[in-house]
């Protein structure tokens, strides 16, 4: 480990089919008041919305909905949530939903008592905030983004064609996260292996940058194999209790800060993936997987010595006899048999991409510095063009 760097995760999970009722502990640090964030309202179909109600109820709370949250939630909507949050005093938000949900009500903490434009300060700014923040718990019901035990939230502005990601410090972090893999088995299939993928990008986005020796790329490397198992019997059978656990899991430490720490981390993916979804408003996963490949084989020759590494130590590709290239190679084209095993998108043409996009969006796409090649506006086109 090269890196200096200090670690802290101030998020308290419950995991497994009896966690929910460990909510009713934690609601007796908050006040009455209890905003309940969720999404389209599948969680009243699949009757968790009653269970947490009814907890609520028992614990004299007073509940104060905000519903429609979208797999892309828009700065429209944050500005919502935020003077619903204000306007009622709220003294907890209960984010019940997938990533979006989570992501979503984290904005919604920092920004009802933003003495400005919260769009502006915490996501085009990149600002901390400096205002007071209401605390956040969440009920996941999908895995995939890491988004319960972690600062990050994503806002889309459709007009400014701007898809941004905040990662706020422990402050901003969820309080507690029920994690119960059970809420996720009524997901569709699409949003189940979606999550997958974001699961799979995460670590890479970590894995990829560096070319020191350090424990973080061996977690990253066991994270992905436990994925990839799992995965192969949860596209098999929706229903499997331990491969979803363990997917639940995974997800969790993909993206709770921990195996990044120590290196530098790429994330170019995600800031094409972010580009493709405001210009979509594709499913955040699958724009991932849609550009994924064209990026990692762009960048590969440069990364070379990693690249080598993931194809036998994740994939299990037999390097005798075989030149560095051709290892890289079979590794690369393993990770692609895979994703069309578990049936992800594969291309930018099925999200409704086009080519007369392809100049805006690269414009649109901001580009970092720490992966193992910086790209430039032209060579972010080409990733685009190539992945149509």
């Amino acid at each position: 480990m090269l890196g200096n760097f200090c670690y802290s995760n101030s998020t308290k999970l419950y995991f497994g089919d009896d966690s929910l009722k460990y909510i009713c502990d934690e609601l007796k640090n908050y006040g009455p008041r209890v905003m309940l964030i969720y999404g389209s309202g599948s969680i009243k179909k699949n009757g968790i919305y009653d269970q947490i109600i009814s907890i609520l109820k028992e614990a004299g709370k007073e509940v104060v909905e905000e519903a429609g949250v979208m797999s892309n939630p828009t700065v429209e909507k944050l500005y919502e949530g935020a003077k619903l949050a204000r306007e009622k005093e709220v003294d907890l938000i209960l984010a019940v939903g997938g990533g979006s949900v989570c992501d979503y009500s984290k904005g919604v903490s920092v920004s009802a008592y933003c003495e400005e434009d919260p769009w502006e300060k915490y996501y085009k700014r990149m600002e901390d905030p400096s205002c007071r923040i209401i605390p956040v718990g969440c009920v996941l019901t999908m895995a995939g983004t890491g988004s319960e035990m972690n600062g990050g939230s994503v806002i889309t502005s459709h007009k400014e064609n701007l898809k941004i990601g905040k990662v706020f410090g422990d402050n901003v972090m969820p309080k507690f996260s029920i994690l119960n893999h059970m809420f996720t088995l009524s997901v569709p299939r699409y949003q189940m292996v979606a999550g997958i993928f974001d699961i799979m990008s995460h670590i890479m986005e970590q894995y990829f940058s560096g070319d020191d020796d350090n424990t973080s790329d061996y977690l990253a490397e066991g994270l992905m194999k436990s994925l990839i198992h799992s995965s192969r019997i949860a596209v098999k059978n929706p229903q499997d209790y331990e491969a979803r656990s363990n997917i639940m899991w995974t997800a969790t430490w993909a993206l709770n800060t921990l195996i990044g720490m120590g290196k530098s981390q790429d994330w170019m993916v995600h800031m094409l993936g972010h580009t493709v979804g405001a210009y979509t408003n594709a499913t955040h996963g699958m724009a991932l997987s849609a550009v994924s490949l064209t990026y990692y084989r762009m960048i590969m020759a440069d990364g070379m010595n990693k690249f080598r590494r993931f194809a036998i130590n994740v994939w299990g590709i037999n390097a005798d006899g075989k030149t560095d290239r051709q290892i890289a190679d079979e590794g690369l084209n393993a990770l692609e048999d895979w994703m069309r095993e578990i049936g992800v998108v594969m291309n930018l043409t099925e999200l409704g991409a086009t080519k007369d996009m392809v100049g805006d969006m690269a414009d649109s796409t901001f580009i970092l510095t720490a992966g193992y090649k910086v790209l430039t506006r032209n060579e972010v086109a080409q990733v685009f063009m190539d992945s149509l």
